[in-house]
């Protein structure tokens, strides 16, 4: 597994300490994240940034939507930026200037193709299924042809990314750390709840395995 290499694009201006580039960080992220942040300028020539779920089929990144979806319309074969983003903790300083977050986020960028062979989109479908919903998959019937063809499946290659990563402690300058505030951490954490059956389940049946024992990657 290789390291991504840097461009204009990917390189951090500020705080470069932060950076990472090897795909252990980048994928890690990813794959913990359920939602990522697709930016592209419309066909009229306007910022659009678009919200989606999101999975990772090794170096590419798979997101999907209906056929019809402007969105995804709009975005195969054009330059796109994607975001993801985890918030870990809030980092309160000892001034309002150094507060700051831990966080871990990543950035793509490229430009999308459509998968349009029926047996790759379908893959795709199921590897989209499963990084949302661990072993979901094998719970439910296959997809019909009918429904890989109404859902459009963009495939872009992870090759110009980046991580930005900050963690620890807030930094505070020195002739403010005898001030008498507090400082520290207010982790932020993602919890889920027990599963609700769907009030028109026809057959008594417990929450599935997918539902009950639900966990992100980590």
């Amino acid at each position: 597994m290789t390291d991504l290499e840097t461009t204009d694009r990917t390189t951090l201006k500020r705080l470069p300490q932060r950076a990472h580039f090897d795909r252990d960080t980048v994928n890690a992220i990813i794959d913990e994240a359920m939602v990522c942040h697709v930016g592209i300028v419309d066909e009229d020539g306007r910022p659009v940034v678009i919200p989606t779920f999101h999975g990772r089929d090794g170096d590419d990144l798979l997101i999907h939507g209906s056929a019809a979806s402007r969105l995804l319309r709009t975005a195969r074969n054009r330059e796109v930026c994607i975001t993801i983003t985890l918030l870990d903790s809030l980092v309160l300083a000892r001034t309002a200037f150094h507060h700051s977050a831990n966080y871990r986020s990543v950035v793509i960028f490229g430009v999308p193709e459509q998968i349009t062979d029926d047996d790759e989109a379908d893959h795709a479908l199921t590897v989209l299924v499963e990084a949302l919903v661990p072993g979901r998959s094998a719970e439910v019937r296959a997809n019909t042809r009918n429904e890989i063809r109404a859902t459009a499946v963009l495939r872009l290659p992870i090759t110009e990314a980046s991580a930005k990563v900050r963690s620890g402690p807030p930094v505070d300058d020195e002739e403010d750390m005898d001030a008498p505030v507090w400082a520290g951490l207010i982790p932020v954490e993602t919890r889920f709840g027990a599963p609700i059956t769907a009030d028109d389940m026809r057959m008594d049946l417990p929450p599935a395995d997918s539902a009950t024992n639900y966990r992100r990657p980590v």
